[in-house]
């Protein structure tokens, strides 16, 4: 799975990429080796559930170690409306558009999770980004949709995002498409939902025609906060969707039982020749591998399993949590996070079907020894990732969702969360926390804030897919 190595398709990729110029990288190697080093980190900041008057925001944080400001909250971009809760976001355009003139990686798409309202950000200066338009949650509606997620700029001049409920927050979900020119709503972009009700977040794979989504539940399901019986209840998901990329048709239903518990966060290799991925399992703690079989069906098995832990504050066993995952852009290495545990973790997944562990980092959550890092308390633990594109530096930050975190990490809500690093040494196999890196989004101007997603200006591993 190593995308370093070149070959006949990549080698002809890049010979391409010469002839157009185009947004991104023309392989997954040459933006892990080519593009500098990260100097700023664009940051989802919700303030929603917590007692500060004021809108979420996109933080833009200074990453340049050189910079006066570096570990800094520099610059807000709050957002014109009170309530959004910002969540997950994405580009206009990626390197999955590289052969395309005339396309440049400027806008950032900042949906609402609760307010469906979806604003489009101008970030050609990634140090002053600004809000350019948004997209009210009734234009939405009118396609019987609500609750984005997931944000995907896809080739062909169009951006799909997941939408996890209809316009009354109720199933069936689908998949809302947006025009990279003018940001207007084309309509659906699924043909043929099929069996799929539920949805999430996606990843796809332009060269062999297909995309694959998970599932977490209702919006009126997750709103509120957790509760197990709604799990009981079988309000919640246990499958990922097979999906044909061209005909936009419902494919297969691969569905995990108990062996797999609200599967969330999906990722498959940066190298497009690969038909096979891994998702993770956040109530039952795991993470599975799925590959395409040789007669074209779909295929899965269990391959890291995290085992629940007793602890004197709770009156059942404690899950692990996995709540998000990405591999390195070499894919190499596979890290994901165990929110309620408090460690991120690090696998070799060189062999695919065998991950093994090589390290982990323990911060804050209910197990770790570490409870603050340079005089900060560490509120949460780590919980969205992402990885330098050398793969040298791992990001996380500690807030999941407003209502868990109230549950879960009520100091989160009232203090807000922290952003965080970690140092990696991949010729080792070796993580190491950075003490002296800390952004403390307590301190945010206006009041505390959620520090939740990160993108790098110029992309990252878990934004950009390749043809």
């Amino acid at each position: 799975m190593n995308t370093d190595e070149p070959n006949q398709s990549t080698e002809t990729h890049g010979h391409e990429h010469h002839e157009v110029e185009g947004p991104g990288y023309p392989t997954p190697a040459a933006m892990r080796t080519e593009s500098e080093r990260e100097k700023t980190a664009f940051v989802m900041s919700p303030r929603v559930g917590m007692d500060v008057d004021g809108p979420d925001f996109v933080g833009v944080v200074d990453v340049d170690p050189n910079s006066d400001t570096y570990a800094e909250l520099i610059d807000t971009v709050e957002m014109p409306n009170k309530g959004d809760e910002l969540h997950h976001f994405g580009w206009n355009t990626c390197s999955s558009s590289c052969h395309a003139e005339g396309l440049t990686r400027d806008h950032l798409i900042v949906p609402g999770q609760r307010s469906s309202r979806i604003h489009i950000v101008d970030a050609s200066d990634p140090r002053q980004p600004a809000i350019e338009k948004v997209i009210e949650p009734e234009e939405v509606f009118e396609y019987d949709l609500s609750a984005p997620h997931t944000v995907h700029c896809v080739p062909g001049g169009k951006i799909v995002i997941s939408m996890l409920g209809n316009s009354d927050g109720e199933l069936p979900g689908g998949f809302l498409q947006l025009d990279q020119d003018d940001f207007s709503i084309d309509g659906h972009w699924e043909g043929d939902r099929g069996a799929m009700e539920m949805n999430y977040d996606y990843w796809y794979q332009p060269r062999h025609g297909v995309m694959l989504s998970t599932e977490w539940a209702a919006p009126q399901t997750y709103y509120p906060g957790f509760d197990l019986e709604d799990v009981e209840a079988g309000k919640y998901g246990d499958s990922i969707h097979i999906w044909d990329w061209e005909t936009k048709e419902h494919r297969q239903t691969l569905t995990f039982g108990e062996e797999g518990l609200i599967p969330l966060e999906i990722r498959m290799p940066h190298n497009p020749e690969e038909t096979e991925g891994y998702v993770g399992a956040a109530l039952s703690s795991n993470v599975i591998r799925f590959w395409e079989g040789d007669n074209g069906n779909w295929e899965w098995e269990k391959v890291i399993d995290i085992e629940d832990r007793e602890h004197p504050d709770w009156n059942m066993p404690v899950p692990g949590l996995v709540t998000d995952i990405l591999l390195s852009l070499d894919d190499q290495y596979m890290f994901f996070s165990n929110w309620l545990h408090g460690d991120v973790r690090m696998y070799d997944i060189s062999d695919t079907g065998n991950p093994r562990l090589v390290d982990q980092v323990w911060a804050g959550g209910n197990f770790g020894d570490r409870q603050e890092v340079a005089g900060h308390d560490i509120r949460g633990a780590p919980q969205m990732l992402q990885l330098s594109r050398d793969g040298r530096r791992l990001y996380w930050t500690t807030s999941l969702f407003s209502s868990w975190d109230n549950q879960f990490y009520p100091e989160i809500g009232e203090e807000g969360s922290l952003m965080l690093k970690a140092d990696v040494y991949p010729e080792k196999g070796r993580m190491e926390l950075d003490e002296g890196f800390v952004v403390d989004f307590g301190d945010a101007p206006g009041g505390p804030a959620r520090a939740h997603e990160i993108r790098w200006p110029g992309g990252d591993c878990t934004s950009d897919v390749w043809q």
